[in-house]
């Protein structure tokens, strides 16, 4: 008994980690999600803006208006590449936190292999006990019946 309860303390740990890297690994696919929605609304607001922008120009456009427009967008552009930059990061982070909960998942793989074959190897010392037993038995009840062939 003292010999398993490492083991299962062990057990125990590497779930807690695995579970541990797994909230983790939620909070950072939420979080790339996040960053992700927030590109793609900046691109579309960007896009909407331009053609927005090209329409007013088919139309004759003030220079003073088109200047604050071209600002305006690029303005925007700096927003999408900064969020760009952002989302790029949150994807690192998530293949990372990807990799440390596989990596997570396979340690506790690994203790669960290691103690089913403790559990296997202890049923199988059991399974001899208890044939050793049943021969030492038979045996004596074989000597018994030789040594009193009345009973």
């Amino acid at each position: 008994m003292s010999s398993k309860l490492p083991l299962d303390m062990l057990i125990d740990l590497a779930q807690n980690q695995t579970d541990d890297a797994a909230r983790r690994l939620g909070a950072l696919q939420s979080a790339h999600l996040s960053a992700q929605q927030k590109l793609d609304l900046l691109l579309q607001y960007r896009q909407d803006y331009h053609d927005q922008l090209d329409t007013l120009m088919r139309g004759g456009l003030p220079s003073s208006q088109w200047r604050n427009y071209r600002n305006f967008l690029g303005t925007l552009d700096g927003a999408i590449e900064q969020q760009r930059a952002i989302a790029t990061q949150t994807e690192n982070r998530l293949d990372r936190g990807r990799t440390d909960w596989q990596q997570e998942k396979r340690r506790l793989s690994s203790f669960d292999t290691l103690a089913e074959r403790v559990r296997m190897q202890a049923l199988m010392v059991e399974a001899k006990r208890e044939q050793r037993d049943s021969d030492e038995r038979a045996a004596r009840k074989f000597f018994d019946r030789a040594s009193h062939p009345t009973l």
